[in-house]
């Protein structure tokens, strides 16, 4: 069974400096009919003018995914981190306990694009802690890679939930399939083009839930890139 979000009816916060598209029921846009999908909580599609950013705030019992998509962003926490992610590169801030975070655009001209997620994690009263990869999404083409993972294989980094993370650039035309064990559920995230999921239309913006589905089918309808989210 598959269930499309179109970008279209994501909620959607204007602030000036920031420009924020809601797949899930976040801040001040709530719908209970679109509180998350298993342990995924949140999908925030972000753009952040130049010059700006998000101040010092504080999280507990949450892991925060953060994908670049285009510019940099400046990340600091009370962890001591202090990094900028890029294109490329996937972020993991594991809240826990409580981190004190700041995200920033230092640019003085150019947006910086990027999709923000939250996990629920498997246990409340971790220990904080910050990891960040640069992935070869480039030279994927016609695969999908693995950037996070529970047990952090293959490189990826570590997520406290039974969740696997798969990334992919995908040139028009380009197929892939990605199989799901009995009783796995997916969510497929279109962060930039068009493909064709098993049979189903996705296009930028575009969320597309999947159950009961022996595997996924992905066509490359244009250039693209998305985030597949394999979870039990």
């Amino acid at each position: 069974m598959l269930r499309l979000r179109p970008a279209a009816e994501r909620g959607h916060g204007r602030h000036g400096w920031l420009d924020s598209r809601h797949t899930f029921s976040f801040a001040d846009y709530v719908d209970p009919r679109q509180m998350g999908f298993r342990a995924l909580r949140v999908i925030n599609e972000d753009r952040v003018q130049p010059g700006r950013g998000f101040g010092t705030h504080h999280h507990e019992d949450m892991e925060i995914i953060t994908v670049v998509l285009e510019g940099a962003l400046s990340h600091q926490d009370s962890l001591g981190n202090g990094a900028t992610i890029l294109p490329g590169e996937v972020q993991r801030m594991s809240a826990g306990t409580g981190i004190d975070h700041s995200e920033f655009n230092h640019a003085s001209d150019a947006v910086v694009h990027f999709l923000q997620i939250w996990i629920v994690p498997e246990r409340r009263g971790l220990a904080p802690a910050y990891e960040q990869r640069a992935f070869p999404l480039a030279k994927t083409g016609s695969e999908l890679l693995l950037v996070a993972s529970r047990d952090g294989r293959a490189g990826s980094v570590t997520v406290h939930q039974d969740v696997a993370i798969y990334a992919g650039r995908l040139a028009a035309g380009a197929r892939v399939e990605h199989a799901l064990s009995a009783g796995r559920h997916a969510w497929l995230q279109v962060a930039r083009g068009a493909a064709l999921v098993n049979g189903q239309r996705v296009a930028a913006g575009d969320g597309l839930a999947a159950s009961d589905e022996a595997r996924l089918a992905v066509t490359a309808d244009t250039d693209c890139e998305l985030l597949l989210f394999d979870l039990g």
